[in-house]
């Protein structure tokens, strides 16, 4: 039986030299990757208490839809801004070579809602400590977060201290 990591493609020198690049778009095109995928995220936080997941656009919506589904939970889009179409509440934080600002509906989650942080990777960090301050500023908080796969080279794990993080896959590179 295949591991996780093997359904993984490391493609190197992409997007530039010296990277390597985890492309997981080979892990969700083969239904056995894609299922063990979610079965491993999803037993990663079994314990947790939670009745609300959110996934940032594109891929977190990948992964958080059917642990959301399969828990009989709510799934809330964090998407890029001016992607919703009601009223939202947005948060801006950098990038390396510039800034971004996610958003998410004012009435996506509420005070008293726990949530789970779904995406695909942790890489910085910043994306998903976005993430905790638009959910923390609509009063939900942030029970755990659980991603396919952490970068632990890039530091991520540090931008989200004292949230429980779990990865289904670690690379200790960048």
């Amino acid at each position: 039986m295949k591991k996780l990591e093997d359904y993984v493609m490391s493609i190197p020198d992409f997007p530039e030299k010296g990277i390597i690049f985890r492309d997981i778009t080979s892990v969700i095109q083969d239904p056995d990757g894609l299922k063990l995928a979610i079965d491993t995220m999803q037993d990663l936080v079994k314990d947790l208490d939670y009745n609300v997941v959110c996934g940032a656009e594109s891929r977190g919506f990948i992964f958080g839809t059917p642990i959301a589904y399969n828990q009989g939970k709510s799934f809330v889009l964090i998407r890029k801004k001016g992607k919703l179409p009601r009223e939202t509440v947005e948060q801006s934080y950098d990038l390396e070579y510039g800034k971004a600002t996610i958003e998410m509906h004012t009435d996506a989650v509420k005070p008293g809602d726990k949530v789970l942080i779904v995406d695909d990777l942790i890489a910085t960090g910043g994306t998903t400590e976005a993430m905790i301050k638009l959910i923390e500023k609509l009063g939900a908080t942030v029970v755990g977060i659980v991603v396919l796969i952490e970068l632990e080279g890039l530091k991520g794990r540090d931008r989200v201290k004292g949230y429980r993080l779990e990865s289904a896959i670690k690379y200790e590179g960048k």
